[in-house]
């Protein structure tokens, strides 16, 4: 039988019939059929054809009876080699398919397709591969890289990891806040109060004693808020001593944050800043003269119009009345170099909610500008986080946060046995502490907020990303312990316990789970799964032993258990997680 897997498997001759008897062309099935989530209560189908999709196209007053429809369509239906039952739900048709097909079919697409596995689907066959610039992170030079950071890290980077994977070509931007009066600031600081040897040693705490410093000297201060102002316009006019100074601050933060990055396990392939446009703002705004859309305030400064009716709310400010370019401006000028440099389908800005309005703003005067590819702009926003603070009080540094995670989950691990035999407990204990921090982070809908807490992110049971990893790693020592004398002794006829059916059909609709989070950008579609696909792994492993049943039992069961920890790990990895081994 051919048989084709994209989270729906059913014989290439059922589609057909179903189109034939549907009237419909066998593409038009893919999207209205779907695995039937997993039940705790009771074995359910397989999977699911909804009427109520197949008959969208059909206005309400000539759309028949969703539950009739759904009964007359599984009469004409008829159960065969590949389909062992049909039955009716609300509005769906429901099929059960031949258990020993089901077990080898899932469990051969596992192992062919490896690391693709779920990503090669037909529900992705529609999509053309394309070019996709995701901008994230972003951190301020000399500020605190707060959470609000941590947040847009990790989030762009599983949106660029799933669009990788899906096939597109990613170029992951980190564009640092590194101009601006901070920086008039900062030079006047360091001058006053800044020690070189600090600096090399450990340059962003050092620049962030020294802003902080400055800051508070200011605002008693105002010769010390004048020497920042004229610093700052030394920058501007391209004083060389200046740049220098600035150059030097940037190129120590970025080494250091490099160093950071590592940690987490997250590269960039540009590290941008919005010094590179403090130029090509200026040609922004010639060109906004030019088109008729720069209005002069009588402060001085230059603003777009945005409402077409002079509403002064709906005003965007892209100049200071000293001719200075701001945050707007240099973001217009990233955007069309990026298009001229990448040619781009999609560009993805992660940022936290605060600034949905300044990309509304963003976008729309590119927009006006006459760059029709605005449209192809997109903003990610995230909510706040609180309560994330080190035993050390408030956090200033994203390190500050991961060396308190290796700590306390290396006095988690202590207490457990296994500990002790691992090659690097630390590192383990950061991967771990890592996955307990995102998937509590992922768990809901981005634009929440949510309350941090480190008792919670660190239980080993319920939902959490130490759960995950224990997981994978129980289930790679089954593969140690008991691999070489099992797996290539595998008959499918020996999964039909309840247990393994509910792990394969699970493990079926792990493409529908991708093609969501694909659409909206929501990593909780996976976190959810994987959880799910934990705990029912957990409930087969208490119940299908492995150790004293006989050969082709225990290397079926160990090919089931490989499977899950296999998808476990694709999942994982696109989330940002390296998985553990050991622990």
């Amino acid at each position: 039988l051919e048989l084709r897997f994209s989270g729906i498997i059913l014989c290439l001759h059922f589609i057909l019939h179903l189109s034939r008897v549907l009237d419909l062309p066998p593409e038009n099935l893919i999207k209205s059929i779907s695995a039937v989530p997993v039940s705790k209560k009771e074995e359910v189908a397989d999977f699911q054809l909804s009427v109520d999709s197949l008959l969208e196209n059909n206005s309400d007053h000539l759309r028949p009876d969703i539950q009739v429809q759904a009964k007359r369509l599984a009469e004409k239906l008829r159960c065969d080699t590949v389909v062992s039952e049909i039955s009716t739900g609300q509005g769906t048709v429901n099929f059960k398919i031949n258990r020993e097909l089901l077990t080898k079919t899932v469990l051969q697409q596992v192992i062919e397709d490896g690391s693709k596995y779920g990503l090669k689907s037909e529900l992705f066959s529609s999509h053309p591969q394309k070019k996709i610039v995701v901008e994230f992170s972003s951190p301020n030079v000399a500020k605190k890289f707060h959470v609000g950071h941590l947040r847009s890290t990790i989030i762009g980077n599983f949106i660029a990891n799933l669009k990788e994977a899906l096939g597109h070509q990613v170029t992951r931007i980190n564009y640092l806040g590194d101009w601006g009066m901070q920086f008039g600031l900062l030079g006047t600081g360091f001058q006053l109060f800044g020690y070189e040897e600090k600096l090399q040693s450990n340059p962003l705490q050092h620049l962030f004693e020294v802003y902080v410093q400055v800051n508070k000297e200011a605002a008693d201060n105002k010769s010390v808020e004048k020497s920042a102002r004229e610093f700052f316009q030394r920058l501007e006019m391209g004083d060389m001593q200046a740049l220098s100074l600035w150059q030097k601050f940037r190129d120590l933060s970025i080494e250091e944050y490099i160093r950071i990055y590592k940690r987490l396990g997250i590269y960039f392939d540009e590290y941008s800043g919005e010094s590179f446009y403090r130029e090509k703002s200026q040609e922004v705004l010639k060109l906004l003269d030019s088109k008729g859309l720069l209005l002069k305030t009588v402060k001085g400064t230059a603003v777009v119009d945005l409402s077409g009716n002079g509403d002064p709310s709906s005003a965007c400010t892209v100049m200071r009345s000293d001719g200075t370019s701001l945050y707007a401006t240099r973001d217009l000028a990233a955007a069309i170099d990026r298009m001229d440099k990448y040619n781009f389908d999609t560009m993805i800005y992660v940022t936290d909610k605060g600034q949905q309005k300044h990309f509304q703003q963003v976008f729309q005067i590119l927009k006006i500008m006459g760059y029709d590819w605005a449209e192809r702009c997109q903003h990610v926003p995230f909510g706040v986080v609180r309560g994330m603070k080190t035993r050390r009080g408030d956090v200033t540094f994203l390190e500050d946060v991961l060396n308190e995670i290796q700590l306390r989950m290396l006095q988690n691990m202590a207490s457990i046995k296994t500990t002790k035999e691992l090659e690097n407990p630390q590192e383990t204990a950061e991967r771990v502490g890592l996955a307990a921090l995102i998937i509590q982070d992922f768990r809901g809908l981005l634009l929440s907020d949510y309350q941090f807490s480190w008792d919670r992110v660190f239980q080993s049971r319920g939902d959490t990303g130490v759960f995950l990893q224990y997981t994978h790693a129980r289930l790679h020592s089954l593969e140690e312990n008991f691999g070489c004398g099992y797996l290539n002794d595998f008959n499918t006829a020996c999964l039909q316990e309840p247990q393994s059916v509910s792990v394969l059909q699970h493990l079926l609709r792990f493409d529908e789970v991708l093609y969501r989070s694909s659409l909206d950008l929501q990593p909780r579609h996976i976190v959810s799964y994987l959880l799910t696909l934990s705990h029912l792994a957990a409930v087969a492993h208490k119940t299908l032993q492995i150790k004293d049943s006989p050969p082709e039992v225990a290397g079926a069961r160990l090919q089931l258990f490989k499977a899950v920890r296999s998808v476990l790990a694709n999942g994982m990895k696109l989330l940002g997680i390296t998985p553990v081994c050991r622990m």
